[in-house]
């Protein structure tokens, strides 16, 4: 089960999210999300647990727990919507659009 952890602490490593989801088994895999260009958190990662009973438990015990100062908020992760949108960037190549 893919899991998003949100409200993460800016300096946590991926390390500090693996032992704290560990805690409830195996972990496959933690990614902490960065900003492309400076390379620093974006305040919310996303863990990988194969086992989804583990992963249950995971999320029934740290959703709202205090770590490294912050509040996490845990939940499974959704997966990613295609809005539809261009690789263009907000405005994208739409000449006609107004405001």
């Amino acid at each position: 089960m893919n899991i998003y952890v949100g409200n993460v602490n800016y300096q946590a490593t991926e390390d500090m999210l693996r032992n704290l989801f560990e805690q409830y088994g195996e972990v496959s895999s933690v990614k902490i999300i960065t900003d492309k260009v400076s390379g620093r958190s974006k305040g919310f990662a996303f863990v990988e647990m194969d086992n989804d009973d583990e992963a249950r438990e995971a999320i029934e015990n740290l959703n709202g727990k205090e770590f490294s100062s912050r509040e996490l908020t845990v939940n499974e992760a959704r997966p990613k919507e295609n809005n539809g949108g261009s690789s263009r960037g907000k405005f994208g190549n739409n000449k006609f659009r107004r405001g």
